[in-house]
C-alpha cells in the first residue's frame, strides 16, 4: 500500500488513435481513447510529425477532465522499437531514444509516445517510463537455434499484456508471478502464446513476423519451401509478400474479415468455410500450447487466455477441449495494456520493482 497518492499519466499511441489514463494509485481515475482520422494522420510523413499532433490530442483529453501535466508524479509510455532486452520496467534515456530513433528495430507510433514521456519528464522533472516492450526477449538458449545458423528464433510478442495477465493470474492464485510456471495466449489481431517460467518469457512464437498459430491478421506459420517458391515466382513484390505474413495473412487472406464478432456470426449463419478457418486457428493455438508445456516440462500452474479475442465463448469453450487436462484455465479478457501500464507506474512508485538499465 502506497503511503500517499499518486498521480499516473499513461499514454499508448497507435497508428489512428491514441489511449490515455489517468490513475489515482491503482484506480483509473480518467480515461480516453482518442481516435485520430486516417486522412488526418496521413497528410504526416512520417511518425516523428506527429508530435505536437499527440501531444496536442492529449492535453485536450486532460484539460476536459480538469487536469494538466503537472498533477502527475509519473508519466508513462508503452515501449517503442529498440533493441532486445529483458522485461521489466526501465527509465527512458537518451540512449535508449538515440536507438528508437535510428528506425533500425522498425518504428511505431509507440516510439513517438515514448518520446513525449520523456520530454515531459524532463520539463516536469518526473520520472518517465515504459516496460514490458515487443521486444522483450527472455529465451533460454535452447529456443533461439534454427537448422539455419545464419537465422535465430527472434522474441517479438505481445509481452506487456502477456506479463500483466501472467502477474494478474499468478496474485489471483496467491502468488507472484516469479513463483509460477503458466502458458499465456494473447488472442487478438495477432497470437502469440508463451512459456513463463519464474517471472520470464523463456519461449513464445514471434507473433509479428510469420510464426506460430495462423491469426486474424497473420499468416503464422508456413511450409517453408513453399513460401520461398511464392516468393521467387515473380507474381508478388516483397512488400505484397510481407502484407501476406502480416496485415492480410490469416483470417483477412481467407474470409476477408478480421473480426471475431462477424466471423462468428457467419459461423453461426452456415458458413462452412468460416467455421473451418475458425476452428483451423484454434487448432494452432492449442498445438502451440502443447508446445509451451512441453518447454515447461509439463508443470504449468495455469494457462491464461487474454486478447479481444478471449471474450469469445466460442473460442475460449472451442480451445478448452483441446487443452484443458494441461493446466486450469483461467480469463482475463482485452487488451489490458492500459491497466499493465498503470500497475507497473506503482512498482516503480512504491519501489516494489526496481527499474533495469537500458
Amino acid at each position: 500500500m502506497a503511503d500517499k497518492d499518486f498521480m499516473i499519466m499513461v499514454i499508448n499511441l497507435g497508428s489512428t488513435s491514441t489511449k490515455a489514463a489517468v490513475f489515482k494509485n491503482n484506480d483509473r481515475i480518467h480515461s480516453g481513447n482518442l481516435q485520430h482520422p486516417r486522412d488526418e494522420v496521413s497528410r504526416f510523413p512520417d511518425i516523428w510529425a506527429q508530435y505536437d499532433y499527440r501531444i496536442q490530442a492529449i492535453k485536450e483529453f486532460l484539460a476536459e477532465n480538469g487536469m494538466s501535466l503537472t498533477d502527475f508524479d509519473i508519466f508513462t509510455s508503452r515501449g517503442g522499437n529498440m533493441k532486445p532486452v529483458p522485461g521489466g520496467i526501465y527509465e527512458i534515456s537518451e540512449e535508449m531514444l538515440t536507438d528508437i530513433r535510428s528506425g533500425r528495430f522498425g518504428t511505431h507510433p509507440t516510439c513517438v509516445g515514448c518520446q513525449i514521456v520523456y520530454d515531459w519528464g524532463r520539463e516536469y522533472k518526473k520520472p518517465a517510463i515504459m516496460l514490458d516492450p515487443p521486444i522483450t526477449d527472455e529465451f533460454i538458449d535452447l529456443a533461439r537455434v534454427t537448422g539455419i545458423p545464419e537465422i535465430t528464433r527472434q522474441s517479438s510478442f505481445h509481452a506487456l499484456n502477456q506479463k500483466a495477465t501472467a502477474r494478474k493470474l499468478a496474485a489471483d492464485m496467491g502468488k507472484k508471478y516469479e513463483e509460477i510456471s503458466a502458458i499465456i495466449c494473447h488472442l487478438g489481431g495477432g497470437i502469440s502464446v508463451g512459456a513463463h517460467r519464474k517471472g520470464k518469457a523463456i519461449d513464445v512464437n514471434n507473433a509479428l513476423d510469420g510464426d506460430g498459430p495462423m491469426a486474424p491478421e497473420r499468416a503464422g506459420a508456413i511450409p517453408t519451401a513453399s513460401l520461398i517458391n511464392m516468393c521467387f515466382s515473380g507474381e508478388f513484390t516483397r512488400e505484397q509478400m510481407l502484407k501476406k505474413i502480416t496485415g492480410q495473412g490469416g483470417w483477412v487472406a481467407h474470409l476477408g474479415t478480421a473480426d471475431g464478432l462477424e466471423l462468428t456470426k457467419r459461423i453461426e449463419a452456415g458458413d462452412e468455410k468460416a467455421k473451418l478457418v475458425f476452428e483451423a486457428t484454434v487448432y494452432q493455438v492449442a498445438r502451440e500450447v502443447g508446445a509451451c508445456a512441453a518447454s515447461l516440462e509439463g508443470k504449468v500452474d495455469f494457462i491464461g487466455l487474454t486478447g479481444s479475442l478471449a471474450h469469445s465463448n466460442l473460442l475460449v469453450e472451442t480451445l478448452s477441449r483441446y487443452i484443458s487436462f494441461i493446466a486450469p484455465i483461467r480469463l482475463w479478457p482485452g487488451e489490458n495494456e492500459i491497466e499493465a501500464l498503470g500497475a507497473g507506474s506503482m512498482r516503480f512508485l512504491t519501489g516494489e520493482e526496481k527499474p533495469n538499465t537500458y
